[in-house]
């Protein structure tokens, strides 16, 4: 698979989570959307909304997120991360390490990333979840060494700039 052109002029590292992404989202049944949120709440990547509008127009309850937004996904995501966060400080339950929420019209998983960044999923109420928490934990597995400050700083300004 390809790079999106969106990926030009980045380092081979951004290139590599940006095609880890593109994987989750296009390789695994139910995913509507992903984002990668810093310890912060700065979203540093996404999915494209462009590349499910086909699937938008066949089905139109698959919406690529909440209203669409990949912003609002990692809004909702950096909150729940922070409200796990605090609820397993209280009960010392030690780190989070993944959240998930099953609502009537889909699911919304939140894995730990080992930078303290976090990865969100948003998918249809009928996904294998099994199936989603190991994809999201193979992303994970192989962002998490490389997702050193310097890559989030790049990422951030390489979303600065495709707005």
């Amino acid at each position: 698979m390809n790079a999106p052109s969106s990926t030009y002029g980045l380092s081979r590292e951004a290139r590599n989570l940006h095609w880890l992404l593109s994987n989750l989202v296009e390789e695994v049944p139910g995913v509507r959307s992903v984002v990668v949120v810093s310890t912060d709440g700065l979203m540093l990547l996404s999915s494209d909304a462009r590349h499910h509008a086909a699937t938008a127009a066949a089905d139109p309850v698959a919406q690529d997120g909440p209203k669409g937004s990949s912003a609002d996904l990692a809004t909702i995501v950096s909150g729940l991360g922070s409200l796990t966060l605090g609820a397993a400080k209280l009960m010392d339950g030690g780190s989070v390490k993944q959240t998930m929420v099953a609502m009537d019209e889909g699911s919304l998983f939140v894995m730990s990333i080992s930078d303290g960044s976090l990865l969100g999923v948003h998918a249809t109420p009928d996904c294998d979840m099994t199936v989603v928490a190991y994809h999201m934990a193979l992303f994970v597995g192989r962002a998490g060494h490389v997702l050193t400050p310097e890559l989030r700083n790049e990422l951030r300004r390489s979303l600065e700039h495709a707005q």
